[in-house]
């Protein structure tokens, strides 16, 4: 038997919406250097990454909001980087994820 795909897709948005911290002020994470990220975010690959090179950068911010939890959000996102990569950033998330932080924060709506 199939899940429902709509009730998959509330149970996901849920969880992100559970994340978010109240403000993009709380963002307060690194803009430059060398970031580490826990096990419980990056469980696989490259877990220090250079928030220097913008690829690295882009998959610090994926993996942070695929996998971080409110305080990581906090501690390893950066407001004004958020609002930087955006723009390209919200192709590369998933839709869930995607949909709830637009709809939280106005700042990253289209």
């Amino acid at each position: 038997m199939h899940d429902d795909p709509n009730r998959i897709a509330s149970i996901l948005r849920a969880r992100y919406k559970q994340r978010l911290p109240s403000s993009l002020d709380e963002l307060t994470g690194p803009e430059h250097g060398m970031a580490e990220l826990p096990l419980h975010i990056a469980w696989s690959g490259l877990r220090t990454l250079d928030l220097d090179r913008p690829r690295q950068r882009i998959s610090l911010y994926r993996t942070v909001l695929a996998e971080g939890m409110r305080a990581d959000l906090c501690r390893f996102l950066n407001r004004d980087i958020l609002l930087q990569l955006w723009p390209v950033l919200h192709k590369l998330i998933s839709r869930h994820i995607k949909d709830v932080w637009e709809e939280a924060f106005s700042e990253l709506q289209p």
